[in-house]
């Protein structure tokens, strides 16, 4: 298997895409903050000043879904026809759980959307917390799922 980012003398190049026909294409990307007890508790109790915790990181998620061809090189501009963002705050262990969930009809797929996305809303959530929090930390972040496309599908844990 040879990397497709880069040609025969090994520069980088965007890959051309136009001879790809279209198809239905989804990726699940998943990541985790690690926080105090305490941030968890202001987050669920919203009592943060900067407001709404949740809310602000998954709107600066769908957005960075959005905006992902401008912040990765290489990546190609693509509609996205869906990103969902979901937020498990797991109090025992101090973690909320990212998961975000990309979708199109293009000619490549959205894994870096998805990746992009659960990265920026780590990020939002440390943003978000710093004031009570800076000893946070964004983990795990990966792709869980991927369907459609050339490559067909590929999940997490399902390598041969």
């Amino acid at each position: 298997m040879s990397l497709t980012h880069t040609d025969q003398n090994g520069h980088a190049h965007m890959v051309d895409v136009s001879a790809k026909i279209d198809s239905a294409r989804v990726a699940r990307a998943s990541g985790r903050v690690r926080a105090a007890p305490a941030t968890l508790a202001l987050i669920r109790d919203n009592g943060l000043k900067k407001g709404d915790v949740l809310a602000v990181a998954r709107i600066a998620a769908i957005q960075a879904a959005k905006k992902c061809w401008e912040l990765i090189p290489l990546c190609h501009q693509i509609p996205l026809s869906g990103v969902t963002v979901e937020f498990e705050l797991d109090h025992d262990n101090g973690i909320i759980h990212i998961q975000a969930q990309c979708k199109t009809t293009a000619p490549t797929g959205v894994e870096m959307e998805a990746l992009t996305a659960v990265s920026v809303a780590g990020l939002t959530l440390y943003d978000m917390c710093k004031a009570v929090d800076r000893g946070m930390s964004i983990d795990t972040v990966r792709l869980e799922t991927k369907s459609g496309g050339a490559g067909g599908d590929w999940h997490r844990g399902a390598q041969a």
